[in-house]
């Protein structure tokens, strides 16, 4: 995949709370979605768990910022999610740099 700090990269932190009592099924999701990040020029850099598996933190790369909007618009990720419904794990994405201050 990219290279690391490669010019025009997307690096994201995702962090993921599983829906109350959908640990397993969230889990399942993840993993799911996780796999298409390849399809646009994606790829997980690390995924963590927290230790009572409410939580997951991934460190996500995308070559370009188109393939992280298509990757939000993949018709199979969305039709994921929709199977899931109030199962579905929530979300929030920080977009990180790896420059020093």
């Amino acid at each position: 995949m990219s290279e690391r700090g490669e010019v025009g990269s997307l690096l994201l932190v995702a962090i993921v709370d599983m829906a109350p009592d959908h640990l397993t099924e969230g889990a399942r999701y993840e993993d799911a979605v996780l796999a298409l990040l390849s399809k646009h020029d994606g790829e997980v850099e690390s995924r963590l768990h927290s230790t009572d598996a409410r939580s997951e933190v991934h460190m996500i790369r995308f070559r370009s910022r188109a393939g992280y909007d298509a990757f939000m618009v993949d018709p199979e990720r969305l039709a994921l999610r929709e199977q899931l419904g109030p199962a579905a794990p929530t979300t929030r994405v920080i977009e990180v740099s790896e420059t020093s201050f």
